[in-house]
């Protein structure tokens, strides 16, 4: 039995935020059960998968003409992924953004610790599916928890060789610096329970940087722990 947390033996907990929008949505993948979280998973889950905002309002993939990829190759839901307005971030400095993996594991242990749990540590399968997801976010700038070969968290984390009984992801666009990033997921509910899931004990932490995209930078936490 695995857990992909939203949270549970079985659930996978997911967020998402970008600097335009402050309205994650969570939703899990798994198997239901007895327990108070897996009926919380099981709620969410029915819902229509939506990142920083309801579904209806989310771009379509058209919307974004810079985006040059093929649309017929893309299979990520309908309305699971946003979009930045054109030029929305175009006035801020990203010439210093850069991913320091073990100060953000440092800075991700010292939340975690003032909060009495367990540090994690730095995982390689881990940090290779947040890499893939971080590009492929890059590669169609958006910000979504879907890959656009129609992937999941728990999917993209089985793909590294990571044999994960919990598993969970934070996903972060727009952010010039990782303590921006940080600070705008301790400051969401949602984003914060997965930092502070007690029973993960490792960690993967990718950041691509694309200036011609109007995201601009995509961040991917991926935490877990193993059977």
């Amino acid at each position: 039995m695995y857990r992909v947390v939203i949270p549970t033996l079985i659930s996978f907990v997911l967020g998402a935020c970008s600097l335009w929008t402050t309205k994650p949505l969570s939703f899990g993948f798994g198997d239901s059960s007895s327990s108070s979280s897996s009926r919380q998973t099981a709620s969410v889950r029915s819902k229509s998968a939506g990142l920083g905002g309801d579904p209806a309002t989310a771009r379509p993939a058209s919307a974004n003409t810079k985006v040059a990829v093929n649309a017929s190759m893309d299979r990520a839901p309908q309305g699971s992924f946003d979009r930045a307005p054109a030029g929305a971030l175009s006035d801020r400095d990203y010439t210093s953004t850069n991913l320091d993996a073990a100060g953000a594991r440092d800075a991700i242990n010292a939340y975690r610790k003032a909060n009495g749990l367990k540090p994690v540590s730095l995982n390689v399968e881990l940090t290779n599916a947040a890499k893939a997801h971080a590009k492929d976010l890059a590669k169609w700038d958006r910000i979504s928890h879907y890959g656009s070969d129609g992937s999941n968290p728990w999917d993209r984390v089985k793909r590294s060789g990571y044999n994960a009984k919990v598993a969970a992801e934070n996903v972060g666009t727009g952010q010039v610096s990782f303590s921006e990033v940080l600070k705008g997921w301790q400051e969401s509910p949602g984003h914060s329970r997965n930092l502070l899931m007690n029973d993960v004990d490792n960690m993967g932490i990718a950041l691509i940087q694309e200036a011609k995209t109007e995201f601009k930078t995509f961040w991917v936490l991926a935490l877990g722990a193993r059977h």
